[in-house]
This record gives C-alpha cells, structure tokens and sequence, in this order.
C-alpha cells in the first residue's frame, strides 16, 4: 500500500506515526513533512498547498490513499483535483470545507440545519460592527470568519475589548483575507469539547473525544494559540452526550451539507461547549483532524484506523476502530515569543531515555547540518500515554521537562478539569 500524507505539523507526524504502526511495510509519504516524519516516511519537499505538485506527486509514486492534515489545502480545492483524476482521499472538497474556512457560512449551515451555536452576527464593515458591538451584552466572542490558523477567535470580557477585536480585524487588516468578515457571537459558559467524526456523508464514527488547551499559560491565561496541549478521552463526554452530538449536532450537520450541494466525507471535528444542563453548542467546525488533539487521540487507537480513513475515502460502509483502555495527555513545547514572535533558531536536544510511554510528535523543526533546530512557534508535542490519567499527565509533564531549548515555553496544567474531576 502507498499512502501519502498532505502536510508538516505535528498532526501530520501523529498521523504517519499512526499509519506506520498499522502498515510497517507500506511505501509512505509525507508532504513537506518534517524531521520526525522524516523518520517514519519518505518526506517530499512540497509544500501543502501547491496543489499541481501534490497531484503530480500522487500519480509519479501510485499513492493508493492520499490523507489531507492541513485546511488551507483542503478549502483550496485538492480533495477535488485529486478525486477528478480517480484518486482515493481522505477529506472534504472546497464547498464542504468552507464549514471551517468560513465561519459565516458554518453559522448559516447550522441555522438551517437546526443545530444549537450560539446567537451571532457577521459583518463586513467597521462602523456595522462597531454599532453592533456597542449595543451587545458583556462578555461576547469577536471571530475572523476566514482561516487563521487557530488564533481568530477573542473572547472579550468588555465592548470596549471587542470594539479594539473588530478594529483589529475589518481596520487594521490584523488577519489580512481572513479578517474581511467578522462575526460577533454571544459568549457560552460550559467546558470545551473536541469530538472527531470520521465520515462516508452518511455515517460517522467517533474517535475518543479530547480537550484542548487554547491559552498559552497556567489556569488558562494569556493570548490565545493554536493549542499548548490536549487530553483524551474526557470522562465528560459520557455515551448518552456522545449520542446527543451524533444525532442533534453531527448527522443534521452532514445532511444539510449534502442538501446544499457541498456533501463532506473526510473528518468533521466539532468543537462543543458543554453546558450546565449537559447540552452541547457547536463553537466552531473544523474540516480535519485537529491539532493537538490528533496527538492525543491517535494513540489511543489500537487499530484500524487506516481501513476506516480509505473507507470514509472511498464512500462505503464505515467500519469500527480498535480502542485501547487508558489515557493520552500531550503537552505542547512552544518557541519563546509565540504566538505572536516566536524566536527561531535555538538547538533542541531529545533525550534517547524518554519516561515510558512517552512519544514525542515535530510540529515545528527543521534539521541543520544534523542538528534539530526550532523552527516554528509550536516545536513539539509531548505525548504520555498510561493506563489512567494520572499517570499519562505526569508522563506528559515529565517528556516535555526533559526536552530542552532555549526559552522553552510550556503548561504543567494539561488536563487540569480532568485532575478535578479525578
């Protein structure tokens, strides 16, 4: 079997990681990839979003399975060119993806559809949203409607916070395309949940469901990122609220995507908030595996994950995955200055004795003459992975002590609503 994986973050190491351990003879690619993929699979310098070499690329090595990990690639339109040429792969077309590429038709698709999300707004002119903002309840949630790599989102406590957002946004051009709509939501309480759907268009089948840690320090606080760590799964996410998300949340989702002329196979990731009455909202959709979360949940899947990606793929009937018992906790190690400057450069050293359990997953490294070097804002995610929770954070926590660079930035805290509970 040849598989090709489209990207270079530390989703796309977890995801050769995975499809190496199930297929140890397999021809695998990755692309651009990254010195840990490099490890695992043939790394093709093509960046994710040159879509003519990419579908050069899966003709000259007869890829069987192309995976898509990134969402620019995806809202670019390469699912499509791929499958226009008879290609097998793994994630949404263009129409589909805009449930993530742009946060004004997601809010419009769950309107139709019936999902809950909260109450919301899009504007594409400052004085509009300003004169919205201004005659908003406190706190609300300001969004770039477009791609903005995870950081698009503020949650302000104040009109006067969200007034500075939107003129961020629709004045400052802070997030350039992405940014040239902007939709201004109410704030919902609860606790955050992530919930992958891997899906024909008709059918889904849930991975382990996951918790990210969206700011950058302890408790929660500072700037928002891309993600500084993750757990699964969440003993929040009970069978009877897994259920509820199937049936209010993903399932009428899919049906209105396939209703408006944009049906989606590939992995629908619904971010939740859990109310105090145990209800799920939809915060956002994603049209891939997210990151981290994908570096806590794929090694919690003991097999048939690579049967169950070609058959969402191939449009048939979905078969189960095989679940370990246990838990995942990854911990995030970031560059000094991220999100905003991260500073590049400084050499990384990984021991050779990691804590048992312990995987560590390159998002963003580059090799220099032999030596690792930081090369992005989020450098490594450090995965423990235990029979309990407990034991999976403290592997976690003891992984990411032992890898050094300069300025190392990272939580002790993965999992800190998990430990509550616990």
């Amino acid at each position: 079997m040849r598989l090709l994986v489209i990207g270079g973050g530390g989703r796309e190491h977890a995801l050769c990681w995975a499809l190496r351990r199930e297929n140890p003879h397999a021809d695998i690619y990755a692309a651009p990839g990254n010195p840990g993929t490099g490890t695992l699979a043939t790394n093709l310098n093509i960046p994710s979003d040159d879509l003519d070499r990419l579908a050069d690329a899966v003709d000259a090595y007869g890829i069987d399975l192309t995976v898509i990990g990134p969402e620019v690639p995806l809202a670019m339109g390469l699912a499509d060119r791929l499958r226009g040429e008879g290609r097998v792969v793994f994630g949404p077309g263009a129409a589909a993806a805009q449930i993530e590429a742009s946060k004004s038709f997601a809010k419009g698709v769950m309107e139709r559809a019936g999902v809950t999300t909260a109450r919301s707004a899009s504007f594409s002119t400052l004085a509009e949203a300003l004169a919205y903002v201004d005659a908003h309840p406190e706190p609300l949630v300001v969004k770039a409607s477009g791609l903005a790599a995870g950081k698009g989102a503020v949650v302000c406590a104040t009109r006067r916070d969200a007034a500075i957002a939107v003129r961020a946004m629709l004045g400052e051009k802070r997030f350039g395309s992405a940014g040239q709509v902007v939709v201004i939501e109410d704030f919902l309480e609860g606790e955050e949940l992530s919930v992958f759907a891997v899906t024909n268009g008709r059918e889904v089948r849930l991975l382990p469901a996951a918790q990210d840690h969206k700011r950058l320090l302890e408790g929660d606080q500072g700037p928002n990122t891309g993600g500084m760590g993750a757990y699964a799964p969440v003993s929040l996410a009970s069978h009877d609220l897994l259920q509820m998300v199937e049936r209010d949340v993903l399932l009428p989702t899919l049906a209105q995507l396939e209703d408006e002329g944009a049906p989606f196979s590939g992995l629908l990731y619904a971010g939740l908030m859990i109310g105090a009455d145990g209800a799920p909202s939809v915060i956002e959709f994603n049209c891939r595996f997210g990151d981290p979360e994908t570096q806590a949940v794929l090694p919690l899947i003991d097999g048939g994950l690579t049967d169950l990606l070609d058959a969402a793929a191939r449009g048939v009937a979905l078969p189960h995955v095989q679940l370990r018992q246990g838990a995942a906790v990854t911990t995030v190690l970031a560059a000094p200055g991220y999100p905003d400057t991260p500073r590049l450069g400084s050499i990384i050293s990984i021991p050779d004795d990691l804590p048992e359990g312990v995987t560590i997953f390159h998002a963003g490294t580059r090799l220099e003459d032999g030596v690792l070097r930081v090369n992005g804002g989020r450098v490594l995610a450090v995965t423990g992975v235990a029979e309990g929770f407990a034991e999976a954070q403290e592997a976690s926590r003891a992984g990411a002590q032992a890898v050094q660079f300069e300025g190392k930035v990272w939580r002790t805290d993965i999992g800190w609503r998990e430990a509550a509970r616990a």
